[in-house]
């Protein structure tokens, strides 16, 4: 479906996809990601309302300059989008760089919240997979086609096994743009910048947002190869919340495509939750 956009209270004009009817899910996506990351995922979930923003400097939205794509400034502009909905609450589906705006969130504004679903994120990023993002963040592949990035998929993503060439070159479709000089990004380039700000700055304790989500519906889905949510952060985050839903998907490195049986059966489960 095409998005739609709406206006953040920035002036920024950002896009998202509003589909089906039940209990609304915001489902965030990574870093360089859109809403497309959850097209794996939709068809599975016939029963809820969808909602699926582009991240401003991503996707549909609007690019608006290194310094504002931030994690604070993405949770805002989640809040806004719930405003412009006219929602009181969503459940929220957080993928990465979305979970860390979901973890933000329930620490600062937990009444908007109805629960929050982790994949593959948690309050300790694995300096392994800060680095791997690092390499790639910002720059266009070296491909000239879909097709041959698909077919380097299997040796530059190690991490991920029995993934049908097929996905591969839907993940490659979906993320980059073929142009007559090769593949490009699908995002401002410029998130490089506030990517190594960030990288490079102070660290920063995670852990009081985890468990500002204590009265949460809370699932954790975790790639069982993921070089960014160490096992024994998983580990921690279960020994402090022993309610939480918990899968891990084999195979899989970060992240996972959400589709798998594991995940689904944790999304499904935490679903129930709230209903």
């Amino acid at each position: 479906m095409a998005p739609r956009h709406f206006r953040a209270s920035d002036g920024a004009k950002l896009a998202y996809r509003d589909e089906g009817e039940g209990m609304p899910v915001l489902a965030l996506a990574g870093l360089t990601r859109t809403g497309g990351d959850f097209d794996y995922l939709a068809p599975h979930l016939g029963d809820v309302r969808l909602i699926r923003p582009d991240y401003r400097g991503r996707g549909a939205s609007e690019w608006t300059g290194g310094p504002s794509y931030t994690v604070q400034q993405e949770a805002r502009d989640v809040l806004d989008l719930l405003d412009h909905l006219e929602l009181e609450q969503a459940a929220i589906i957080g993928t990465s760089r979305g979970g860390l705006i979901g973890l933000l969130l329930a620490a600062t504004s937990a009444n908007r919240l109805h629960g929050l679903c982790l994949n593959d994120i948690g309050p300790v990023l694995h300096r392994p997979g800060l680095e791997r993002i690092k390499d790639y963040v910002g720059r266009n592949p070296a491909a000239r086609s879909h097709e041959e990035l698909a077919g380097k998929f299997p040796k530059l993503m190690p991490e991920f096994a029995n993934v049908p060439e097929s996905r591969w070159l839907e993940e490659s479709r979906r993320h980059y743009d073929a142009t007559p000089e090769g593949l490009r990004i699908t995002y401002d380039p410029a998130l490089r910048d506030s990517f190594l700000a960030a990288f490079e700055g102070p660290g920063v304790d995670l852990w009081p947002l985890f468990d500002a989500a204590r009265d949460l519906p809370l699932a954790l889905i975790r790639g069982a190869n993921s070089d960014l949510l160490a096992p024994e952060v998983a580990e921690e985050m279960r020994r402090r919340r022993p309610d939480m839903i918990f899968a891990e998907v084999p195979d899989r490195g970060h992240i996972p495509f959400l589709d798998e049986p594991e995940a689904l059966r944790a999304i499904r489960d935490w679903l129930a939750l709230m209903r």
